[in-house]
């Protein structure tokens, strides 16, 4: 589960144009609920929601108080977008809880903060409605939590880990072969080009077999030179 926190000192939903839900200060809580989820994983985010210290206290001193502590609102929004996978530019949410599941779930993480915490205090928006959010963001001051079961993103980071390799694989194998390719052509075009066949090579334009008898050249000539 993934949750993103932001410190607000007013935020408020609205769908159709009417206002539904609405909150002061306190907490705005968007939440992406995964295909794996569990009970674990709302213990997890319930209990650190309602006890991150965002708040200062009566001294002004910051990062001291939770918002219980200060007796503040929240604001829980279920959002799906945030279990994501980008594929391109294009995001994936096959990684979400499908929403024949997840209302009862994000209903169940709702009803559980209320409990731990005070209900009246505790406001949500509509679930898999079109809705506007709007939040006054104080400091600004905002926190991603995931919870630490899930294994799905270990799966998706080793499935994605597989497809680069794949593409470098295949990458790698595209480079080889037009490689292979140019060769081939160049030889075409030019038949004296180097084909790798002993006594067809050639070194900057000039072919094995003259330099062995400008060699040999040389090699008379030294011999005369010596008698």
């Amino acid at each position: 589960m993934k949750a993103v926190i932001q410190r607000v000192t007013k935020a408020s939903v609205t769908v159709g144009g009417e206002q539904i839900s609405s909150i002061g200060r306190g907490l705005c809580v968007l939440l992406g609920i995964s295909a794996e989820d569990t009970q674990k994983d709302i213990d997890y985010m319930v209990r650190k929601i309602l006890n991150l210290r965002l708040f200062e206290d009566e001294n002004g001193r910051s990062w001291s108080r939770s918002v219980m502590d200060t007796e503040l609102e929240v604001l829980c929004v279920s959002q799906f977008t945030l279990q994501h996978i980008l594929k391109g530019n294009k995001p994936d949410f096959h990684s979400a809880m499908p929403a024949e599941l997840s209302q009862t779930f994000y209903n169940n993480i709702v009803e559980q903060m209320r409990t731990a915490y005070n209900p009246e205090l505790i406001k949500d928006g509509k679930f898999g409605a079109y809705m506007q959010v709007h939040i006054q963001n104080d400091g600004p001051v905002t926190i991603h939590l995931e919870s630490p079961s899930g294994p799905t993103d270990a799966k998706q980071l080793s499935k994605l880990e597989k497809q680069q390799q794949r593409k470098e694989k295949t990458r790698s194998k595209g480079s080889s072969e037009s490689g292979r390719e140019k060769v081939a052509l160049r030889c075409k075009a030019d038949p004296n080009a180097s084909s790798g066949a002993e006594g067809d090579v050639r070194l900057f334009g000039t072919d094995l077999s003259s330099l062995q008898r400008e060699a040999a050249i040389f090699r008379d000539f030294d011999v005369c030179s010596a008698t």
